[in-house]
Formats: structure tokens, sequence, C-alpha cells
């Protein structure tokens, strides 16, 4: 363990250009520990889902790209994201979440400023929009079908989806999970269909294109709030299933969605946070327990703490204004990752919401294990600081910042980060959300913001009152 962490911890300057510090040590500790996690997990130049898995899937290179990648590794973030296309004409694999890939690319362009880039993901993304239309839109609900994002087994779903018969583990092995709708799944599609507009826009293409992708998502999300959403209750729903029962469970990453893509507006959003059932670490992935798991036998893709599902909702929680279910996510996630009886210096795949401690979860009557070293566990703690405290908002001509440092932290700094053209060190101090100043090589602007043209190396101080 001791030469394990020593690699860890200790991988040379020239890979790790950025130098991050904290006032917290344990958060100093967990983020520098989570960049060197996505470091090692670079293989080939492509970006490997974890240190027990390769980089085939298309949610795991976008979700990585998305989180951080593209900023701090961009050219493994371009190479990784092309590797899960068909010849950079259509993504690529499992069929129901890759239009995720659409967002990652988009958010690629905003963080490195490619146009060739840009130019091709929005013909492979036209391409694959049109292939999925066909192929996985149920025009009944106007909904599209297929499994939830990431959970590929069939332990993330109730019977009668599940079926005692069948002993695989893959979900599509099932024959009613063809004909589901699920919540997160949609909101992927409803924002994919907002980054093809943006696409548009940037490339001056076709805008009929883009008013036909309009009028489509606005309809997505009409019929996403229809179906999922009850606003009495407070509370966004998992999935619909081929007959059109509703099943009234908490899926953590739908609900993150929602939120973060506007699909529930800021005062839904909060008071859909304020019922949301969160673990002793955070939300879990879907909650609660199926009838046949529970809190001693706890199945792999249901009531259990997958990492990268606490980054989203600790995002979509710093959209809503909602620091305190950001602080819960960041407090937990943390200690998941360096706690001596938890990760013990390591970001693992999944962990047991009760205990902390790392568990694969049960699966078809077998005990899986929680694999090592996940490269998106990592990544979602390093959004948790990019994007929740020192506020990184990417946009096609620049970064506007909108920090928060919670009561446990007074000061972080991000140094050596490479924009576009620019070199910039980043500091921020003080508590909470509003900016006393804000500084750019001692020059104070009246706006929190730098352009897509800023040169060389920039230091930025954020003050906050």
């Amino acid at each position: 363990m001791i030469k394990f962490l020593f690699l860890l911890l200790f991988i040379p300057c020239s890979i790790c250009a950025q130098n991050f510090t904290c006032d917290n040590q344990n958060i100093e500790d967990a983020y520098n520990l989570a960049v060197n996690t996505m470091n090692i997990n670079v293989r080939r130049g492509v970006l490997a889902a974890g240190g027990d898995y390769g980089g085939e899937w298309v949610r795991d290179i976008a979700i990585n790209s998305w989180n951080c990648a593209s900023l701090l590794r961009p050219k493994v973030a371009e190479k990784s994201l092309w590797s899960v296309t068909k010849n950079k004409d259509t993504i690529g694999h499992q069929y129901w979440d890759r239009i995720i890939w659409v967002i990652a690319a988009l958010n690629h362009y905003y963080v490195t400023g490619d146009k060739k880039f840009l130019k091709q993901a929005y013909q492979c993304s036209l391409n694959s929009i049109k292939q999925l239309e066909e192929q996985a839109f149920d025009r009944n609900h106007g909904l599209f079908t297929g499994p939830s994002v990431f959970n590929d087994g069939i332990a993330g779903y109730p019977k009668p989806i599940d079926d005692d018969n069948i002993h695989s583990t893959f979900v599509l092995d099932y024959p009613h999970a063809r004909y589901i709708k699920c919540l997160s799944t949609n909101c992927i599609y409803y924002e994919a269909y907002l980054c093809l507009i943006k696409m548009e826009s940037l490339l001056h293409t076709d805008k009929t294109q883009a008013t036909i992708f309009e009028k489509k998502a606005n309809k997505l999300k009409e019929n996403i709030l229809k179906n999922f959403y009850n606003e009495k209750e407070n509370k966004l729903y998992y999935l619909v299933e081929g007959n059109g029962k509703i099943d009234k469970y908490q899926e953590g990453l739908g609900v993150s969605f929602a939120i973060m893509f506007g699909i529930v507006n800021k005062k839904q959003a909060q008071k859909i946070l304020q019922s949301v059932q969160v673990s002793n670490y955070g939300i879990t992935s879907i909650y609660t327990d199926f009838p046949r798991f529970s809190k001693d036998k706890p199945g792999r893709h249901n009531n259990l703490i997958w990492p990268m599902v606490n980054g989203f909702f600790a995002k979509a929680s710093i959209i809503a204004g909602d620091r305190h279910s950001f602080n819960i996510e960041l407090d937990g996630l943390t200690h998941l990752a360096i706690d001596e009886d938890k990760g013990d210096y390591q970001f693992r795949e999944i962990y047991n919401p009760n205990t902390g401690q790392p568990f694969g979860g049960w699966q078809k009557g077998s005990l899986t294990q929680s694999c090592r070293l996940q490269t998106w566990s990592a990544t979602a703690y390093i959004n948790m600081v990019d994007f929740g405290m020192i506020g990184f908002r990417f946009k096609s001509n620049g970064i506007i910042f909108s920090p928060y440092l919670p009561p446990t932290i007074h000061l972080l700094s991000l140094k050596n980060i490479r924009y576009r053209n620019a070199v910039l060190n980043i500091t921020v101090k003080g508590n909470g959300t509003i900016i006393q100043s804000f500084t750019v090589n001692g020059k104070q602007k009246k706006d929190a913001s730098i352009n897509d043209y800023i040169r060389g190396e920039n230091n930025i101080i954020i003050q906050l009152i």
C-alpha cells in the first residue's frame, strides 16, 4: 500500500502540470489524488474507465472529458472522444446513452476553441441523432427508449424488467428493458438537442435544422415533465415501463440532469432537492432498495454510492443554489476517497452508503467487486472543485467565474491551468458566493470573466465576502 500511494501521489510534474492547494488539507489531498488517478488511467493516449477497465464505453469517455479532461488533458480528451466513434461518422457502442457524447463534444469546443473538432463533432452528432430518432424513439409517449444512463446491469431495474428465469447480468438480455423509458436517458437527449442547436449557431450550417431540433427539444421537455415529474410531491420518477406503468423510484443521475439542463426551473429544482433522499455519504444511484435487495444485501446498480452520480448531483445543487446539498456531497466524497476505513487514498467505483466502505453490490445472486482507480469517480471530484468552488463556466468566447467556498474553506488556488493560448493561475479567497473583487494581473474587472483571446500567463484573484 505504501508503494502504491507513493506512485499515485508523486507522479512527475511533467505529467501533473497544474498545481492545486487549499487550506483544507483533506480537500487538497483528495483533489490531487483525483488528478493523479486520471493521469495513470491514460493508456496509449486514451482515458480508460479505471484500473480494472478499458476505454471502450462512450459514457465513461464523455463524462470524464466533460468533467475535466478537456481542460486538464485536452489532447487525451479529443483522442478519447473520437476513439468511441465509428470513423468519426457516428457515435458507437451501447445505443441508449451514447448521445451523451454530444454534450461532451460541445464542452470540449468551449474549452479548447478547436473549430476543426467542432465541425467534425457536429456532423458525427447529427448523423447519430438521426439514427437514434429512427431506432429508439417511442412516438406513443414522445420519449426515447432504453435503459438509464450507465446502468447496464439488471440490478438497476425492478421487476418485471428483471426476470428470475434469465440469469444474465446485462440489461438488454431482458426483453422488457428495450421498451422502458428512463429519466436520465431522456434528459441527455434533451440536452443533446440543445447542444446541436448551439453547434449549428457556431458553425452557421443549417438554420432550418436548428429550428427542427428546437421544436423536438421543446416537445421532449414537455413529455419528460408529463411522465416523470410530480409537482405536488416535488419528485422526479425513475422510469416508465413498456406498458406505461411508472416506477416511482428516485434516480440520482436523472434528478441531477433534470436540474442541470433546466428541464425543471430553479424554483422547482429547489423543492425537489428538499425532498430528495440522501445517505450518510451523499445521494445513492437509485433509491430505495428494490424488493429483492436490502440494506444488508444491496443491489449493484440500486441503492449504493456511485461517485460519478454524486459529482453530477453536486453540480445540480450548485446550479439550483442549494449549497447545503453541495457541501454534503463534497464532504461525503472527500471522506470516501481518503479515509483509512473507506477508500484509503483511492477513488473506488462503488461504496456502501451506510459504512462508506468500497462495496460492489449484489447482482443475479453474486457479490460483485468495487473496481479500483475508477476514473469517473475521480473526475467527479475534480469537477466538484472546478465547477463548484472555483466556478468555471466555459462559454464559446471565454470563461465566466461563479465561485463558492464552503464554511470549511477560506483559500484555494489552481495554478498553471492551460486555457487555449493562455496559462491561468487562479486564487479564490473568503467564503460564500458574493464576489467582492475580481482582478486579472492586478487590474480589477467589473465582471468576473475572461475572454477567449487572452494570452500568456495570467494571475486571477477572486475575493469573496
